[in-house]
Order: structure tokens, then sequence, then C-alpha cells
């Protein structure tokens, strides 16, 4: 009787996934390093490592509780009891936009891997398998890159409902699109390579070619494409908050708190202005970080 045989040299979907991630990693911090020697990323990175430890420890940092009333304290005024004021419920500005600092980005950095996950999943293999399939399944690509962002945004949030994790799931259905084709177009130009070839003419399973021999040559351009989708995710999670389809009440969202705040402006402008400059910086700060990751591709490397 014949008994199957299990090919010890065909990788695991698992062992190439942690492969892979380990990979990931450090194509970013090799590439984090080639930013630092451009102005931009100079710039950049210590303003996105500032918020992302604000993300972490804000909440400890706080004075008081985000959404604790002080109701006798509405609308005060900047003072060393309340740094940046209070909103109309008497609620410590300060304190709501160092805990808001979580939300954001948690769920920002959350949808973007996950964009990235399903978009390098669709591209790669799109790239690699070409013919009918590949032109049907860009196809519906396109279709949904045809939608404005925050209105397929909008679409899958109403159908999910609102909460974080439907939050991270609209973000990554909405950079998938995009991010399959960079990565498509990456691939594409990569597998008519030599290193391919030989792998081909070695009898290498299509497993192995993809996640060991195309995949880490895309790490530059997904690393690339990371930073600029987060800049994105951050506008769009804002913009969902400022909505009323983010994060809900009492919670201290940053486009929430921008949203409740505008009718209040006059009272105490620092409710609005102080998560709008969060907001903005923070988006500078990743926008300045993705131009470094862009100029230091021009520049020599040195490994």
């Amino acid at each position: 009787m014949a008994t199957a045989t299990i090919d010890q040299n065909q990788p695991s979907p698992l062992s190439e996934a942690a492969r892979t991630g380990r990979r990931f990693l450090r194509s970013i911090r090799r590439e984090l390093r080639y930013a630092m020697a451009t102005t931009s990323g100079r710039i950049g990175l210590p303003l996105v490592t500032f918020y992302i430890l604000l993300a972490l420890v804000g909440p400890w940092l706080a004075p008081y509780s985000p959404t604790e009333f002080h109701l006798a304290d509405r609308f005060a005024g900047p003072s060393t009891t309340y740094f940046l004021g209070t909103d109309e419920f008497g609620r410590d500005i300060f304190s709501r936009v160092l805990s808001g600092a979580t939300s954001i980005i948690g769920v920002s950095v959350a949808g973007t891997v996950l964009g990235l996950l399903l978009g390098t999943l669709v591209g790669l293999t799109m790239g690699y398998v070409g013919g009918k399939v590949d032109e049907i399944v860009m196809r519906l690509m396109d279709g949904l890159m045809s939608f404005p962002s925050l209105l397929l945004a909008l679409l899958v949030l109403t159908t999910l409902g609102s909460s974080h994790i439907n939050i991270v799931i609209t973000i990554g259905v909405v950079f998938m699109p995009s991010v399959a084709r960079v990565l498509r177009s990456a691939t594409l130009s990569i597998k008519t390579m030599e290193f391919v070839q030989s792998a081909r003419i070695r009898g290498e399973p299509a497993l192995y070619i993809v996640f060991r021999e195309i995949l880490p040559n895309t790490m530059p351009v997904l690393t690339v494409e990371a930073s600029v989708r987060l800049s994105y995710a951050i506008l769009l999670a804002s913009s969902l908050g400022f909505l009323g389809l983010g994060v809900q009440p009492p919670s201290s969202d940053w486009g929430l708190m921008i949203s409740e705040g505008r009718s209040h402006i006059a009272d105490s402008p620092l409710i609005v202005l102080s998560p709008a400059f969060a907001v903005s910086t923070l988006v500078i700060g990743v926008n300045l970080l993705a131009e470094g990751l862009r100029e230091a591709r021009e520049l020599p490397k040195e490994d």
C-alpha cells in the first residue's frame, strides 16, 4: 500500500508567518535607522515616538479621570488645577487629551496593520498567480478604490455598528485595495528577476517563493506604505469620531472631543484646540516620518 510522504523542506504556513513577521520588524528597524539620516526623519520619528509613549502611559499620567465631572468648575480656564481648563461638564481637558491618545493611536495602528495584512496577501497572491483570477480580483479592488475613503468607511461602519473592533475592521477594509495594488505592482516587477526564476527551476513550492523570495524584497515598499497609511488612518478615525460613528461618549476620543466642543468654542477654545492640535501634530509627525523613509530609499546604504 502506498503511503503519503511529507516534504520536510516545504515550509509550514505558521513558520513562514513567524519568519515574515521577524523580517518585517527587522526591515522596520533598518528603514527607521536610514530615515534618521534625513531631516524629515529626524523631526518625524521623535514626534511619533512621543505620541506612542503618550498612548502607552498617558492614562496613568492624567491627573483626573477623563470622564470625571466637576460641575462647579464648568468652562474653567487653564490653571494649576486644570492645566488646559475644563469642558461643559467640568471634565479636565488635559486628562481627556492624554487618555484619548490611547484610543486613536491604538485603533489607527491596529486598522493599518489589518489593512497591510489583507492588502499584502491579496497583492502578493494576485501578482504571482496572474491570469484571469488576477484580473477579476484586481477589478474588484479597483471598484472599492473608486469609493472615497470616508464614504466607504461610513458604509462599512454603518453596517457593522460602532465599536473599537468594528472601526479597526473598517480601516482595514478601506486600506486593503490600495495596499494590494502597490504590492501587486512590486510583485510583478520582482517575480521576473533571476533569483525568483532560479527558485522555480529548483522546484521550490509557490509558498516558499512568495514568502522567502518575493516578500522580503517588498519590505522597503511595505514600510513606506505602512507609514503613509497610518497618517490616513489617524485622520479617518478622527473623522469617524467627529461624525459620531467612531468611539461613543463619554470616551475621550480626539475626534469626538472636537465634535462635542465645537458648540462651546467661544466659552473655552481649548476644548477644541487641544485635541485638534494633538491630531494635527501627530499626522504631521507621521507624514514627516513617511517622507524621511522615502528619502532614505534614495540614499546609499551600508549593512
